[in-house]
């Protein structure tokens, strides 16, 4: 039969206990012939002594005896040589006995610590053994035999149907048979009659047998758990795998030396390899040459590897984070693919890097303080407005460190009690939700202080200085006010319309205006809602519409006019006015008395206007038909001053001058008032074309020389040699002038100068003609280019008043201007401007 596994030991130490024995009974039989040989060597002990003593005194006896008695004497110490010699080597004999025999007694010694060692090593077991030391005997039992109590009684051991079942009695039975009587050694596994097992083990030992019987229920168990455990064992290892070989991560196994042993199916990938057995028989690496020796050096020294290597996956570069760790038989390692993170950790970066920037920009201080409350994070305007220093914010103060050093500098609120004061702020180190402060500087400083809990742990500080804002808010609450009485102080209705329709403000005359209660404002109603209440009083849709898209319309938001006309007879000017909130302001004004009286007036002015146009009508017919006659007389009057025709007396000629000299007058004023006519028809255009500025003086000039020598006056022409020409009508330039000098030699006393001078400048032509008559007087100055205005101050001119209308008329359409003024220590000053070029013609304004 096998013998079972586990069991050699046990075999082992029964060999050696079944020798021991043997070699014990042998030592006994050496032990009594030791102790005989002791006790013999005891008794012959003291003979050496004595016979030294007997020796000495024979010696000195020898010397007196007689030489017979020295034969005697002789064989005496013959015999007694004899004697010490023996007894010598007796005493020699019993010290090596007495040596053997301690070592004997030590040997006894130790081969009863075997026995007593093999004796507990029998007991140490669930375990006997059966000896016969003669096959015919009865046997000796030795070991644990309590260990088979209940199974069968140290008695009846050897009775193996009353505890074995029977087949394994039958077994045994028969097996102890062949042992005793032929030597034959057996090996037996057994089942007790209750289901325990007991392992059955003989064999001859010199002249006895001995057979062990050993209680292996437990071993067995334990056998069976085993076998559980590794079945466990493997099936886990098994799932390992499997979910090693499904992480997406290189995992391998490396031998002792570095050599790859196992990897998963992301390894594979990575290595390029076509299977797991091909990365194993190149023993492709996933790390390179570098990597690999820094990861050997790790492992040999601290037993693990850490590092962010560069690596080559499947082709393409990738950043791994390699973890490696010695295990029992070599290596174990995983890469995680870190490029995504580190990517991100680039882009966090980065993204922090411009919130720190686009935080620094922010006028609101910002601080930042981590979950040990000291500071991790400032921007700019946190130094500014509290004035700290670089360094001591770069030691990354304690939140405690910052309010005391705040505190010194008296730029916290005064507080009777600073630390409760203090620990209230500090709730937000263990709040959930932002907190809002108002800090009351000393010096009439304002912060507004926002606490905000940071996810991670920590608070981040807003500080915003609102001393500013909250005087704006007054001011603005004051004006407010203020605005609000002013507009119920207006007559005007005013009413402000929101973006979204309806009414956020209105003063007491448009309530009134409009017969409304304050009700009904109440509680910001809708443009419709309004416009329903004031319908009543006003039907007009049209007007109603207007305001209504004015106030509504999204696009096209310009300012608009409208007028409407109420049931009892008011009429209101309405305006409306987009404001940039995306308001819009309305303002409704009476105007019944204005427009009244507006429409009187523009009847009144539509008479005049037909009047005018009717004395310019008769005036233009008038001077045509006086023109045509007035021609005929002056040509008859030049025809009777001809000599051909016969001679004339003095006093003759004397009235034909007058007559000519009064038909041209004549003729002049018509000509004017026909060309005054033109200009109000609008039908006059000028003939533009270069015009001499000399040349044109000098014409206008002599048209008065006449009228010079009869005043006994000069004329002065100042024109500088660079006058030039400029584009205009010639002919009306020369009558711009001539109208001019006629006006200025009209007023100017006799002997006096007349001046008439040219400058070029600015892009002009500037005449200017100058007179030291009497002047003008300040309450004729604003009449001076009426139509028939004439005033002769005390001198001889005489006119219809139609030459400065004229002159202003021809000035303007050349697009120039004229003033009248009084000249510098005297006298009068006519300034008259042309452009340089007059352009296309225009209509003079009246």
């Amino acid at each position: 039969m096998a013998q079972p596994a586990g069991n050699g030991g046990a075999d082992g130490r029964a060999r050696t206990f079944a020798g021991r024995a043997a070699a014990g009974i042998r030592s006994r039989r050496r032990l009594g012939l030791l102790r005989t040989t002791a006790l013999v060597a005891s008794m012959v002990g003291a003979a050496p002594a004595r016979a030294a003593d007997v020796l000495g005194g024979a010696a000195r006896s020898l010397a007196a005896l007689d030489p017979g008695t020295l034969v005697g004497l002789s064989l005496a110490l013959g015999l007694l040589a004899f004697a010490t010699t023996t007894a010598i080597v007796h005493v020699r004999f019993r010290r090596a006995a007495r040596t053997r025999e301690e070592g004997a007694f030590a040997e006894i010694s130790r081969l009863e610590a075997q026995i007593e060692e093999g004796r507990a090593l029998l007991m140490a077991e669930p375990q006997i053994v059966v000896v016969w030391r003669d096959p015919a005997g009865e046997p000796e039992i030795i070991g644990n035999t309590p260990a088979f109590t209940g199974v069968a009684a140290p008695g009846r051991i050897l009775a193996f149907g009353s505890w074995l079942s029977a087949p394994s009695a039958r077994e045994i039975d028969a097996a102890v048979d062949l042992l005793r009587a032929r030597g034959a050694p057996l090996a037996a596994s057994l089942v007790t009659q209750d289901g325990r097992y007991v392992e059955a083990d003989g064999r001859p030992v010199g002249s006895a047998v001995v057979l062990r019987l050993r209680d292996i229920t437990g071993v067995r168990r334990d056998h069976a758990r085993l076998a559980e455990a590794h079945a466990l064992l493997e099936h886990q290892t098994r799932a390992l795998r499997s979910l090693v070989d499904a992480i997406p991560a290189p995992t391998w196994l490396a031998e002792p030396g570095g050599r790859l042993a196992y990897a998963n199916a992301a390894y594979v990938h990575a290595v390029e390899a076509r299977d797991l057995k091909d990365a194993l028989g190149r023993d492709l690496a996933l790390l390179d040459a570098a990597g690999r020796r820094q990861a050997l050096v790790a492992l040999a020294e601290a037993g693990a590897f850490r590092a962010r290597l560069p690596v080559v996956v499947a082709g393409s570069r990738r950043l791994v984070d390699v973890r490696e760790t010695a295990v029992a038989d070599g290596t174990a390692g995983i890469a995680l693919d870190a490029t995504e993170e580190e990517r991100l950790r680039a882009e966090l970066a980065h993204a922090l890097g411009a919130h720190r920037r686009t935080l620094d920009q922010l006028s609101t201080a910002v601080a930042i303080f981590g979950e040990d409350q000291r500071l991790i994070f400032h921007n700019a305007a946190y130094a500014t407005l509290f004035d700290f220093a670089p360094a001591f914010l770069d030691e990354r103060p304690s939140d405690v460190a910052v309010l005391d050093r705040l505190r010194a500098a008296r730029r916290l609120p005064e507080q009777a009690d600073f630390r409760a004061w203090r620990a209230e702020l500090h709730e937000a180190y263990r709040s959930i939700e932002p907190r809002e402060h108002w800090w009351h500087l000393p010096g009439g400083r304002t912060l507004r202080v926002v606490t905000a809990p940071n996810p991670e742990g920590g608070v981040t500080y807003l500080f915003d200085e609102v001393t500013e804002r909250l005087a704006l808010e007054s001011r603005f609450n004051a004006l407010t006010r203020i605005q609000s009485e002013t507009l119920d102080a207006l007559a005007e209705a005013v009413a402000v319309f929101g973006s979204d329709g309806r009414l956020g403000l209105s003063n007491s005359a448009f309530r009134h205006m409009w017969r409304l209660e304050a009700g009904q404002l109440a509680g910001r109603p809708h443009i419709d809602a309004v416009v329903d209440a004031c319908r009543g009083l006003s039907a007009d849709e049209a007007a109603w519409g207007r305001l209504r898209a004015a106030v509504t319309g999204i696009e096209a938001r310009i300012p608009a006019a409208f007028r409407m006309e109420r049931v009892d007879g008011l009429i209101l000017d309405g305006s409306t006015q987009p404001l940039p909130d995306g308001g819009t302001l309305v303002t409704l004004r009476d105007v019944t008395d204005s427009v009244h009286v507006e429409r009187a007036l523009v009847d009144r002015n539509e008479a005049l206007v037909a009047a005018d146009h009717l004395k310019s009508t008769f005036v233009s017919h008038v001077s045509y038909e006086l023109r045509s006659p007035l021609t005929t007389i002056i040509g008859f009057a030049q025809l009777l001053d001809d000599t051909g025709i016969g001679p004339l007396n003095d006093r003759q000629r004397a009235y034909v001058n007058h007559i000519t000299e009064s038909s041209a007058a004549l003729l002049a004023i018509i000509n004017d008032i026909l060309d005054l006519a033109t200009i109000d028809a609008g039908a006059m255009t000028l003939d533009l074309a270069e015009v001499d500025v000399r040349a044109a003086m000098e014409a206008a000039a002599e048209g008065v020389r006449d009228r010079l020598v009869e005043g006994s006056l000069t004329l002065a022409i100042e024109a500088p040699v660079g006058a030039g020409s400029f584009r205009a009508d010639a002919k009306r330039v020369r009558q711009v002038l001539y109208n001019l000098l006629s006006n200025a030699v009209g007023f100017a006393p006799a002997g006096s100068t007349v001046r008439l001078s040219a400058d070029r400048r600015g892009g002009e032509v500037i005449f200017q003609v100058r007179d030291q008559g009497p002047g003008i007087p300040p309450e004729i100055g604003a009449r001076l280019f009426d139509r028939f205005e004439s005033h002769t101050s005390g001198s001889r001119h005489r006119g219809v008043g139609l030459g400065l209308s004229i002159v202003r008329s021809l000035i303007a359409l050349h697009g120039g201007s004229i003033q009248i003024g009084p000249a510098p220590g005297g006298g009068t000053l006519v300034t008259c401007r042309f452009p340089l070029d007059s352009g296309t013609a225009q209509v003079a304004a009246e």
